[in-house]
C-alpha cells in the first residue's frame, strides 16, 4: 500500500472526522506523508498539523478549490501551501461566498420532490456553516430513510438534472493557481476521471491547466477505477504532469477508500513529492 495520502476531508468540509481524528487515522493505517485538503477552506490545517507531526508524521499544507470550467464544477488542488497567505484567503473567502443562497434553494427544490426540513437537517451534519453543501443535505436524505446511501442519493436527487440540483458559480481556473502560486503551492488537477467531460475537452481542460501553470493530476485515487489509474498515469506522461495520489476520504463506512488503503503508483510516473 501506498503510504501517502494527500486528499482528504474534515468536518470543518463535508467529512465527518475533526482534523486530529483524521491525522490520528491516518497514521494509524500505515500513512506517513499526509495532507487535510478540506473544499475552499484552511481552518482544519493548525489541528491537523499538529497532531500530524505528533504522530510522526510529515505534513502538507493543502486545499481543495472548486472551479467553473466548460460547465463542469472542477476541483484543484494546492499542496504545499503557505495557509496565511492573503491572496488565498481572500480568494477562498470569496468562493464560500454565496452558498447559503443556494442550500436554500437546493432546500426548496428538495422540499417539492418530497424531502421536507433538508435545510435544518443538512445544518446538522455542518460543522461549518460556511461550507454547507450537497454532501451534508446527502446524509440527512439518508437518515431519513429516503436512500441507503450517499451515493444514491446524489444520484436520485442531487446531480444535474434531478430535482435537488442547483449549480453554483466558482473560482475560474486562472484565479485558482494564482492564489496557488501566490501562496507558494503546486496545483494538482482532482480525480480528473470524475468529469464527465468528452475526450477532446477533457484534453483541453488538461492542456489549458498545463498552460496556466498546473503542476500535477491525480493519478491514484478513491475516485478512480483500477482502469483509470493506468490511463492517467498515461495522461501525466503526456503532458508532462507530475502525479498525485489521494483516498479522498470523508467518511468511515462512507468512501470508497479509506486513508492508507490506496495501491502503489503505477510505473513510469514522477510523484509530486518526489523532489520535497
Amino acid at each position: 500500500m501506498l503510504d501517502v495520502d494527500l486528499h482528504c476531508h474534515s468536518n470543518l468540509s463535508d467529512g465527518v472526522l475533526d482534523p486530529a481524528v483524521l491525522a490520528a487515522r491516518a497514521h494509524a493505517h500505515g500513512v506517513r506523508l499526509w495532507a487535510l485538503t478540506d473544499h475552499d477552506e484552511l481552518g482544519g490545517i493548525p489541528a491537523a498539523r499538529a497532531a500530524a507531526l505528533e504522530a510522526g508524521m510529515r505534513y502538507v499544507c493543502g486545499v481543495e478549490i472548486s472551479i467553473s470550467w466548460a460547465g463542469e464544477t472542477v476541483h484543484i488542488l494546492g499542496l504545499q501551501i503557505d495557509p496565511q497567505n492573503q491572496l488565498l484567503r481572500q480568494g477562498l473567502a470569496h468562493t464560500r461566498h454565496g452558498r447559503l443562497a443556494r442550500a436554500e434553494e437546493m432546500a426548496a427544490l428538495l422540499a417539492q420532490a418530497g424531502v421536507p426540513d433538508a435545510l435544518a437537517g443538512a445544518r446538522r451534519y455542518a460543522s461549518n456553516p460556511q461550507l454547507l453543501g450537497r454532501t451534508h443535505f446527502a446524509r440527512y436524505i439518508v437518515e431519513r430513510g429516503l436512500c441507503a446511501k450517499v451515493s444514491e442519493v446524489f444520484q436520485k436527487y442531487l446531480t444535474e438534472g434531478k430535482p435537488g440540483y442547483v449549480p453554483h458559480r466558482w473560482a475560474s481556473m486562472e484565479q485558482a493557481l494564482q492564489w496557488i502560486h501566490a501562496a507558494g503551492g503546486q496545483a494538482v488537477v482532482a480525480h480528473p476521471g470524475r468529469y464527465k467531460y468528452s475526450t477532446l475537452a477533457e484534453a483541453e481542460m488538461l492542456q489549458c491547466f498545463k498552460d496556466m501553470g498546473g503542476a500535477g493530476i491525480e493519478v491514484v485515487t478513491g475516485s478512480h477505477s483500477v482502469e483509470q489509474y493506468a490511463h492517467y498515469a498515461n495522461m501525466a506522461q503526456h503532458y508532462g504532469f507530475l502525479a498525485s495520489a489521494g483516498s479522498d476520504f470523508h467518511a468511515p463506512g462512507e468512501s470508497r477508500v479509506d486513508l492508507g488503503q490506496l495501491p502503489a503508483m503505477p510505473p513510469g510516473v514522477k510523484p509530486i513529492w518526489h523532489d520535497w
